[in-house]
């Protein structure tokens, strides 16, 4: 059996162990074949499988992080090798797989710096796991392996990997910033051209383009300053505000809705509403029914009594 070679690693190696009792019998073999090798081990013992997984993954990467003077891999058990593997991967910085295979252990370390190894302990007789860990410990990140057909793996293929260990690690990491879904209106908005738009001719400033007719839905704009005089209309609507920002009173409740970007707004069938527009806005609407509009009041009305609205705040 090969030897592990001690100028691979520039650092001291220190390997923590555990398994769950599916795994024990050949993480007990492993343990020992490696303080043969002097290496050092902390062994935790058995727990469950996933306890187990997680309290390496746990050590491994927080001694990533904390003790640049040891490298500290992990190596863990379970009866597939698959559990422990998914638990220890929950700790930024950790690498585990599964290796049933010496092939599959060159593979790991040399294209994803596998930094914990997880066997089988129902399938992997312990002559195999031993070649197996022996080739995991001499094994250095970028090495030929069966993947690359045991050549050098070619300049960009290593400027990629490279890259890939600082990719990885932001994976997961607390500052990574989350990334909401595409959102669907907005998606809609976005595709539609100037030239799609339709004025309105009854509502100077705004322009609308017909999704579906009955029940009809629309993306609608509005130009800063706009003014919707009262009306109201058969059917009731929802809408949802893309950008900008308007405001809506319902004259028939006596309400009042400032409106931006992300807000929602339903106003029944026959409510009476006002609208003033203090910015460029976009937003999607949907009746219940057909679209249609009846004015309750002229443009200058409707002026007239959002100046003393505003002059009277």
């Amino acid at each position: 059996m090969a030897q592990p070679d001690p100028t691979a690693a520039q650092r001291p190696l220190k390997i923590i162990a555990g398994a769950d009792d599916f795994g024990c019998s050949l993480k007990d073999a492993l343990v020992a074949h490696l303080r043969s090798l002097n290496i050092e081990v902390e062994d935790l013992g058995t727990s469950k499988y996933y306890s187990v997984g997680e309290e390496i993954g746990r050590r491994v990467s927080h001694a990533a992080k904390t003790n640049s003077a040891v490298e500290t891999r992990g190596l863990v058990a379970c009866g597939t090798g698959v559990g422990v593997a998914i638990f220890a991967n929950k700790f930024p910085g950790v690498y585990a797989a599964t290796c049933l295979t010496p092939s599959e252990a060159l593979n790991a370390r040399s294209i994803n710096n596998c930094n914990v190894l997880a066997v089988s302990g129902m399938s992997t007789a312990p002559e195999v796991a031993s070649e197996i860990l022996t080739t995991f410990l001499n094994t250095p990140f970028k090495s030929p392996c069966p993947a690359s057909s045991s050549n050098p793996w070619p300049d960009e293929i290593q400027s990629f990997l490279d890259g890939s260990l600082e990719e990885m690690s932001k994976i997961g990491g607390e500052n990574t910033p989350a990334v909401d879904p595409p959102c669907f209106i907005c998606s809609l908005e976005k595709s539609r051209q100037e030239k799609d738009f339709t004025p309105v001719d009854v509502m100077p400033g705004g322009s609308m383009v017909i999704l579906r007719e009955t029940p009809t839905s629309a993306i609608v704009r509005f130009k800063a300053g706009s003014v919707e005089p009262a009306h109201h209309h058969t059917f009731g609507h929802d809408l949802v505000v893309t950008k900008g920002k308007k405001c809506v009173w319902n004259l028939t409740k006596k309400e009042k809705y400032d409106l931006v970007d992300g807000d929602y707004l339903f106003t029944p069938a026959g409510d009476v509403h006002r609208v003033k527009y203090f910015e460029d806005t976009e937003f999607f609407i949907k009746w219940d029914g057909h679209w249609d509009l009846f004015l309750d009041e002229d443009l200058a009305a409707a002026n007239a009594a959002i100046d003393n609205k505003i002059n009277n705040l």
